[in-house]
Formats: structure tokens, C-alpha cells, sequence
């Protein structure tokens, strides 16, 4: 059987890629109700059109003063000040204080003009209905929050590229921005083949399995911010394969094959990427396990992936190679990684030299601290991600790593 030539280190491969898709092959933008902007791109510089906050605010209820009038006051020798009003919540401060006064104010209340501190209630009590006993001395601008204190009228609040997260919804509505130009989703054609391959929802036969790749990547397509679009399952004829490909290719963003990635006599993925145009299979092979016989390619601007068959194979490549090809078609800044954490190895793990091992591992917590336990299973049993938490890299220069070491491990 023929045997892949040129086995690109994951890193390489990657970058040969991405660096070969034109960069007007980035989405186009539309605009969006900023309460449905949660995890979309945004494209456009957003400055702060006035300060947060707007006026200097209170962070406590208590009295607004003028802090000098406090100077040396304790329990044993409080200072008295004269209660002259209230600040109502909503309404502007407009009752100027003035030497030995103190005015009622609620945490979020404006600050009146003359005071330059807050006391809080518990170091205070009344005298009489319109006098205060200070207990404690405070310092200027204590517990006041002053205006432009987050953010200056003018800064440059929102970036072009940048992934809107919860915090970023609730700043664009500080600012009453109730849409946002954002990044459209890439469409990500998704086509399974083999004739052994059988919708879900049908009862397979004998030597027939249900698609699961189409929706593990579908599912990932999703998260990466990407619009996913299962085109269905192809026969291992080359014409049903190539007829899907060029529909795929005139109404997708990016096209993802899972199975016929590999060099049998059944594999013709790669020979149809290559018939769909220019520059075509730019990588054939990556030194990785699971995922070797992974497909890298554009043909005539569109990007390509052919992904291993074996459910496991398909998604730990996918998560390596198609999330960084949707971010790039989003502009997006963010950097296409999953999340991580650090652990230490149960056992001692084996792996050879020259590739990078992914391991599948699930977390636990012992006395000792985290530790990630192997989950061992071939790449064609899904089950072996479902009882997973996460991944662990094994470095292509390591023959394993011991018990015991830390290592860094990439959750789902």
C-alpha cells in the first residue's frame, strides 16, 4: 500500500495552510442587535462616547462630606456634622454643601457638589434628626467612584476583531449601543462518505455504522463561531464525491470530507480536492497521532480539509486545523485554542519520537492535587472522547512522559 511521503509537523502544516487562503476569503459583516452579539466578531472600532461612569457615584450608603471634617474623629471623640439633606436615587445632586455638613446618599448615588468623600452608615449615628456623629476619620475620594473612573470619554473601548464576550454585551449597552456591525458567521460545508455510513436516526446493518462525524464537527463548526452545514453522506464514488465537492464549493466559506483522507485504493478525497482547482493539496499527511492522514488544501480560494474517517481522528484534527481556519475567516484576534489546565500524569504514558500524541485524559481531584488519568480506546470509538475531559499534548521530540509530571491539559 502507498505510504504518506512528507509528514508535516502540525505547526507547519497549519501555517502552510492558513497563509495560503486569500484574504478576501474573510466574511463579510452585518449588523446585529448587540443583545445577540454574544460570541460573535465584531468589526468595528467602538470609542466610549462619554465616561463611565457619568458622574462621580457612591459606593456605599452613608454620608457625602468634606473629608477635612472629619479629621481626627473616632469613637471617643466623634466629629458632629449637620444633616442638610438627601440625594435621591435617579435624580441629580443639586444641594451644595458646605463646612460641617454632611448630606444623605444611597451606594449608585450622585455625588453632591462641595463633598469629596463618603462615610459609610456603620461608622456613623444620629444625635438628633438633623445631626451625625462621625466615628472615623475618612480620606479624600474614599468611597466615591469618580466619573470617567473605568473609562474616559473618547478611549478606544472596542477592537476590530475582537470576540464579544458577556462582559463586552454589558459595556456596549453601558454606552446605549444596541447594534453592532460583527463578522458573518463562515459557512463550513460538512460531508461524510463511505457507502458504509447511515443517517442516525437510521437501524444499521451489518457492517453498516451510524454518521457521527458530521455532527462532532457541526457541534465544533458551532463553538469556533462558524455556521455549520452537513451536506450529507456520499458514496465512495468519485463522481457523487466530486458532484458534492463543487456544490459545496459555490455556496460554502470552507468545505470539511471526513473519511478517504488516507492512501488505499477506496481513498479518493484527495484526488477530488486536487480536481477542484489551484494551488489544491498544499499538505497530505501530519506527523500526529491521532489524525496522520489529515488533508490540508484551497482550490481556487476555498479552503479544504479532508479529515480521518475515525470519529476521534476526525475531531482531535479538526480541533488543530478547522477552528484556526474559522477564526482566520472571522478576523478574529482571538487566539484559536481551547481552554486549559494544568495536572499531573497517573501513570506513565508511552509515545513516540518524531509525531505529537494527543492523549485523551479525564480529571479527578485527590489530596495530592488534579490529576489527569489516560483514557485508552482506539480512534474509532467515539466513547473514548465521551468519557474524556480533555486533551494532552505529547511533544513530537518526547518517547512519553512519567507519572507524575505536569502537563497541560486542553479541555473540550
Amino acid at each position: 500500500m502507498p505510504e504518506f511521503l512528507n509528514l508535516l509537523p502540525p505547526d507547519a502544516a497549519k501555517a502552510k495552510f492558513l497563509q495560503a487562503i486569500p484574504g478576501d476569503r474573510i466574511t463579510a459583516s452585518e449588523t446585529v442587535a448587540t443583545a445577540e452579539a454574544y460570541d460573535r466578531t465584531l468589526r468595528e472600532a467602538i470609542a466610549a462616547p462619554h465616561p463611565l461612569p457619568p458622574f462621580d457615584r457612591s459606593t456605599v450608603d452613608g454620608f457625602a462630606l468634606r473629608a477635612k471634617d472629619t479629621f481626627g474623629a473616632s469613637p471617643s471623640l466623634p466629629a458632629y456634622l449637620k444633616v442638610v439633606g438627601e440625594v435621591e436615587m435617579g435624580k441629580p445632586a443639586q444641594q451644595e454643601l458646605a463646612a460641617e455638613q454632611a448630606i444623605v446618599v444611597h451606594t449608585g448615588g450622585m455625588i453632591p457638589p462641595g463633598s469629596d468623600a463618603v462615610v459609610m452608615l456603620e461608622d456613623t449615628q444620629f444625635t438628633r434628626e438633623d445631626e451625625v456623629e462621625v466615628l472615623r476619620a475618612v480620606a479624600v475620594g474614599e468611597n466615591i467612584l469618580q466619573a470617567g473612573e473605568d473609562v474616559k470619554s473618547g478611549d478606544a473601548v472596542f477592537r476590530v476583531g475582537q470576540r464579544l464576550r458577556a462582559q463586552e454585551i454589558g459595556g456596549l449597552m453601558a454606552f446605549g449601543v444596541t447594534q453592532v456591525q460583527v463578522a458573518r458567521r463562515p459557512r463550513v460545508g460538512i460531508l461524510s462518505t463511505g457507502d458504509e455510513v447511515v443517517p442516525p436516526s437510521a437501524t444499521p446493518q451489518h457492517g453498516q455504522v451510524r454518521d457521527v462525524n458530521s455532527y462532532t464537527l457541526s457541534s465544533l463548526v458551532l463553538r469556533a463561531g462558524g455556521e455549520p452545514v452537513r451536506r450529507g453522506i456520499v458514496s465512495d464514488r468519485r463522481q457523487d464525491l466530486l458532484q458534492a465537492s463543487e456544490q459545496a464549493q459555490r455556496e460554502d466559506d470552507a468545505l470539511v470530507i471526513t473519511a478517504g483522507s488516507s492512501v488505499s485504493a477506496r481513498d479518493i478525497t484527495a484526488d477530488v480536492i486536487a480536481s477542484l482547482g489551484s494551488p489544491g493539496v498544499l499538505v497530505h499527511g501530519v506527523s500526529i497521532k491521532p489524525g496522520k492522514p489529515t488533508i490540508l488544501a484551497v482550490a481556487d480560494g476555498v479552503p479544504m480539509i479532508g479529515l480521518p474517517g475515525n470519529p476521534v481522528s476526525a475531531l482531535v484534527s479538526a480541533g488543530l486545523f478547522l477552528v484556526p481556519l474559522i477564526q482566520q475567516l472571522l478576523g478574529s484576534e482571538r487566539m484559536a485554542s481551547d481552554s486549559s489546565i494544568s495536572a499531573k500524569l497517573s501513570v506513565n504514558v508511552a509515545s513516540k519520537a518524531g509525531r505529537e500524541d494527543y492523549l485523551p485524559v479525564c480529571l479527578s481531584e485527590t489530596p495530592a492535587g488534579l490529576v489527569a488519568e489516560p483514557v485508552y480506546g482506539r480512534s474509532n470509538l467515539i466513547f473514548t472522547l465521551v468519557r474524556a475531559d480533555g486533551l494532552v499534548r505529547i511533544p513530537a521530540a518526547s518517547t512519553g512522559l512519567a507519572a507524575g509530571t505536569s502537563v497541560e491539559v486542553r479541555l473540550f
